[in-house]
């Protein structure tokens, strides 16, 4: 096993370890975060009803940094949860650091209109 086969394991069992501790409801849902190498990617879901409420990605925006391209997705989930009528969300950053990206797209998620 390689670097980084190891490293997703590893967070694959962060991520589990969160995900058996929380869940999205239909008042509240999870935010969650799936980041790759090049994008990242947000979405709103409810785990009652196993539906994607929102979501966003940074797959057509190519400008900026890494950092400033999250903060833009957390703003279009943000903004494209609330016209579904969700303000409260249950935040998942899925086993990565709260740090970078993550920490860049939560911050620009609640400066929209999101709490959690």
């Amino acid at each position: 096993m390689n670097n980084s086969q190891y490293k997703t394991m590893k967070r694959n069992r962060r991520h589990a370890r969160v995900r058996a501790k929380i869940s999205g409801t239909t008042e509240r849902p999870r935010l969650t975060v799936f980041r790759s190498n090049k994008n990242i990617y947000a979405q709103v879901i409810d785990d009652t009803n196993a539906v994607t409420i929102a979501q966003a990605d940074d797959l057509k925006d190519t400008k900026g940094s890494k950092v400033e391209r999250a903060a833009k997705v957390g703003t279009n989930v943000a903004k494209a949860a609330q016209a579904k009528g969700i303000t409260m969300v249950v935040f998942d950053r899925s086993g990565y650091l709260y740090t970078g990206r993550v920490r860049a797209l939560a911050e620009a998620a609640r400066a929209a209109g999101l709490t959690f």
